[in-house]
């Protein structure tokens, strides 16, 4: 695959876009190549296209599919294993802030909840101290339910509250 300038300059951006946050320089790359890609790629390609190891591109690629950000598929007539990236903006904007609550939010959470019941048993931990990690661990569990529940509207219904932006607070204060 022949890289355009745009092309190069949007893939270097999103690598350095992802080691902001918290994805590997690489990862973010190679996402970002087959998002561009017209059609599956091998591994060997996206090593050639990138010029990064083969090692880099084959750790990459298991990442990526276990965020499920990134596909096998097979074309006929070849053996290797191709990957491609979803295209549907939507998908991948779901798919990643899944993605980052099982990874960050859910055990922040977890811990939040087991530190709230041990300390109503402690009585060395400040009354206010407890006060702010009930508090913390409140707004988490708020925000949890509340994205529980937008992930259940239909698509078409975010996108219009997306576009709506503030003007919905003027329903919320009737």
């Amino acid at each position: 695959m022949q890289l355009t300038p745009i092309m190069e300059r949007y893939i270097l951006h999103w690598g350095e876009m992802g080691s902001r946050w918290g994805v590997n320089r690489t990862v973010a790359q190679i996402h970002a190549l087959l998002y561009l890609s017209p059609q599956p790629m091998p591994a060997d390609e996206i090593v050639d296209t990138l010029k990064v190891a083969r090692s880099n591109v084959s750790t990459s690629l298991k990442e990526l599919q276990a965020l499920e950000l990134v596909q096998v598929t097979h074309i006929m007539g070849d053996r290797r294993d191709h990957f491609v990236a979803a295209c549907d903006t939507w998908a991948l904007l779901t798919t990643i802030v899944e993605q980052r609550k099982k990874r960050e939010i859910d055990p922040t959470l977890a811990m939040l909840r087991q530190c709230v019941e041990e300390a109503r048993q402690d009585r060395q931990t400040d009354p206010e101290i407890k006060a702010r990690i009930e508090q913390m661990t409140s707004f988490l569990e708020d925000l949890n339910a509340w994205y529980e529940q937008m992930k259940k509207v239909p698509k078409p219904t975010l996108l219009a509250l997306m576009k709506m932006g503030a003007k919905v607070a003027r329903f919320v204060g009737k």
